[in-house]
């Protein structure tokens, strides 16, 4: 039973890792800007952050996961806002290749997807509705259960970063600078369009300011 919660954990971080949205975009642009180990790092972040949300689902934890459900608004807006940022960076950065990259830009590179994964409420609330429609989360105190559950969930999340960035990686030699200056703008202006959605998103959230469909 363990072992199969490992694998279903495994298969469920590889699935909700894979849809290509801004943190696609961004382990793509880093990695032809920046990088394959830049471009992993960028994706091992949202791994992290799935792992806590993962966790959050499997162990149970109704009081925080209420709470996160009530701060959608806020976060939806925050998560929106660093959306924006982050486009605007990309398409403001330089179309050349960084020669050798410092700790703190691999530390930048995860903490930055990290707090941007976190601070999307859909995710979440993806997981407790998969956990829970699949049975999957635990009950009774099965701590070990939940472990596994879990580090699967960020194995398996860390998995398609690493395909995604070891492939896209193949295709630096064939990009010059022009191709990325050209990559940049597109990633950016999807990514901040992205961010856009999610402002609105979170005003709708709220009562009063509440969007048309």
């Amino acid at each position: 039973m363990d072992a199969t919660l490992f694998f279903r954990g495994l298969l469920l971080g590889f699935a909700i890792a894979a849809p290509v949205g801004p943190i696609g975009l961004l382990v793509i642009q880093r990695t032809l800007n920046d990088g394959r180990l830049v471009g992993l790092m960028s994706g091992l972040g949202a791994a992290t952050a799935d792992a806590v949300y993962g966790a959050i689902a499997a162990f149970g934890l109704s009081l925080l996961t209420a709470f996160l459900v009530e701060q959608q608004m806020w976060l939806g807006l925050a998560s929106g806002l660093f959306l924006c940022y982050l486009g605007v960076r990309t398409v403001t950065a330089p179309a050349e290749r960084a020669a050798a990259v410092e700790s703190r830009g691999l530390l930048g590179a995860w903490s930055t997807t990290l707090a941007l994964t976190l601070t999307n409420p859909m995710t979440i609330l993806a997981f407790v509705a998969i956990f829970a429609g699949a049975g999957l989360a635990t009950s009774g105190g099965d701590t070990l259960a939940a472990l596994l559950l879990v580090a699967g969930v960020f194995l398996g999340s860390a998995a398609w970063w690493l395909l995604l960035s070891g492939g896209v990686s193949l295709l630096r030699g064939f990009v010059n600078a022009t191709t990325l200056r050209w990559i940049n703008w597109i990633a950016g202006g999807v990514i901040v369009a992205f961010g856009v959605l999610a402002i609105a998103r979170g005003v709708g959230v709220d009562g009063d300011w509440r969007l048309e469909d």
